[in-house]
C-alpha cells in the first residue's frame, strides 16, 4: 500500500514541474527566423559549404526555425571553421594506423537584441580506416560532416542552457 502512495506522489510531484523539453528554452533563444553567416574559408571552401549545410539541418529538423535574410531575422549565429585535426587513436600489430580522431573546432557568434554570445566548440569523431591506408577525401568530408554536426548540436544545447530571452 505505501508503495502505491509512493509511486502516485511521485507521479504527482514530476507532473507538477511542467516539464518542457530543452528545444522550447532553444526555440525561444533563437526565435521562429534565424539568420546564418558561415565564414568560407579560402584555404578549404568544401568544409564551409559541409557547416552549412549542417547548420541548416540542425535548425530545421531539431529546431523548426526558418533560415531567413538578415532584415528579418529574430537572431543571427555566425561561424567560422577554425581548425580540422586527426589524430590516430590506434594502431595495428604491424603498426599501421586503423583508427583516427578528427577534432573540428567551430567558433559560434549568437547575436540577439545587442546581446552577443561567443563560444568556440570543438567536437570529436572517431572512424576506422584500413590498415596501410591514408584518409581518403571522402573519409576526411565525412569526418567534417560529422564533427561540425555535433559542435552545432553542442552550440544550441549551449544556448538552451543559457535560457535566454
Amino acid at each position: 500500500m505505501r508503495s502505491i502512495i509512493y509511486i502516485l506522489l511521485s507521479i504527482f510531484i514530476i507532473m507538477g514541474c511542467e516539464y518542457k523539453p530543452s528545444a522550447n528554452f532553444t526555440n525561444k533563444t533563437l526565435g521562429k527566423r534565424v539568420y546564418t553567416d558561415i565564414d568560407v574559408s579560402l584555404s578549404d571552401p568544401q568544409n564551409s559549404v559541409l557547416i552549412k549545410d549542417a547548420i541548416y539541418k540542425a535548425l530545421y529538423s531539431r529546431l523548426n526555425t526558418t533560415v531567413t535574410d538578415k532584415k528579418r531575422a529574430d537572431s543571427i549565429i555566425k561561424v567560422r571553421y577554425k581548425s580540422i585535426k586527426f589524430k590516430p587513436l590506434q594502431y595495428d600489430m604491424h603498426g599501421y594506423v586503423i583508427y583516427y580522431q578528427a577534432d573540428t573546432t567551430l567558433d559560434f557568434i549568437y547575436i540577439k537584441n545587442k546581446k552577443i554570445i561567443k563560444k568556440t566548440i570543438t567536437s570529436r569523431y572517431s572512424f576506422p580506416i584500413r590498415p596501410s591506408a591514408i584518409i581518403s577525401t571522402s573519409l576526411r568530408f565525412e569526418a567534417i560532416k560529422n564533427g561540425s554536426d555535433r559542435a552545432i548540436e553542442q552550440f544550441i544545447a549551449y544556448l538552451s542552457g543559457l535560457g535566454l530571452d
